[in-house]
């Protein structure tokens, strides 16, 4: 069956619907002759012969009439490809995976349901990770385009800004340092810090910061999540820089409080990346136009 061709088995439905041979080359624009041709070329692939004569013309024997309905099943296969790939030029149907580092999960998942509701033929998919592990599934192609804070280093890509995002140092309402009025940074500097794995975007923020100050910190704990940050924040074991994106719903409930410290928030973006030698098509492109125009009105916002 290997050397079987759409159109030999064409050949087939045809004859069998037109009676007779005559009859199927006069619907096909072709020869008699060509078309028996590769009728014997198809019954010698098969192994059994295809047609019969009967009292009303040609029809189909057993293998024949097999051969026919996987003839139809194919073509209707087809047509349903074929008005999938319309739908995908329009963007109104296949799937887009969107990474997203950690810090980002406070918000893109209420921005992709949001474009999952303008393109409801579209699937789409979420991989939430830290910076390095979003970096590498772009690199491998595992998601269309991420959401970060920084360009990775070492690829080539494509970047949008579409909002602000600034981080800020948080301490427990309990903390001696959270009173009114603005911190020195050299103050700030004396106390234990909880901080984010290496690698991760907000722990490249925290050390530039040192740096630059000339200050070295004293780091209490090494905690893989935000979320945890967070906890031990509240729970009074350290102060913590972080993005204002993630506290919004601590800060307003009264169980964080964002100091003001001299030489900040840092203020950073917010970046839609791809890479560039990827190749985007309608429904990348719709996210992305989506995102670039709408991601700012998703960001949580810190009251006052």
């Amino acid at each position: 069956m290997k050397d079987v061709t759409l159109r030999q088995l064409e050949f087939l439905a045809e004859t069998v619907e037109a009676g007779s041979l005559a009859g199927a080359a006069a619907r096909l624009h072709l020869t008699g002759p060509a078309i028996a041709q590769q009728l014997r070329r198809l019954e010698r692939a098969v192994g059994q012969p295809l047609l019969e004569r009967g009292p009303s013309g040609q029809r189909p024997t057993d293998a024949g009439r097999l051969l026919i309905e996987t003839h139809r099943r194919v073509r209707a296969e087809l047509s349903a490809c074929d008005d999938g790939l319309r739908a995908l030029r329009s963007a109104e149907a296949g799937r887009v995976t969107a990474g997203v580092v950690s810090t980002a999960q406070y918000f893109a998942p209420f921005l992709l349901a949001a474009f999952g509701l303008a393109h409801p033929g579209v699937r789409v998919g979420l991989v939430i990770g830290n910076r390095e592990e979003i970096v590498a599934r772009l690199d491998d192609y595992t998601v269309d385009l991420a959401i970060m804070g920084r360009p990775p280093h070492g690829l080539e890509v494509e970047h949008q800004v579409f909002g602000d995002h600034t981080y800020v140092i948080i301490a427990s309402p309990r903390h001696g340092l959270a009173v009114p009025g603005r911190l020195p940074f050299a103050r700030v500097a004396e106390e234990t810090f909880l901080v984010r794995e290496p690698g991760a975007g907000t722990r490249l923020h925290f050390d530039a910061l040192f740096d630059l100050a000339g200050h070295e910190p004293t780091i209490g704990m090494v905690l893989d999540s935000n979320e945890t940050i967070k906890q031990a924040v509240m729970a009074g074991l350290g102060l913590a820089l972080i993005s204002a994106h993630t506290i919004a719903a601590e800060v307003h409930d009264g169980r964080l409080t964002v100091l003001d410290v001299d030489g900040l928030p840092i203020r950073r973006h917010w970046l839609l990346v791809r890479m560039a030698s990827r190749t985007i098509g309608p429904t990348t492109r719709a996210l992305w136009n989506f995102v670039s125009l709408t991601g700012a009105d998703y960001l949580p916002t810190l009251e006052g």
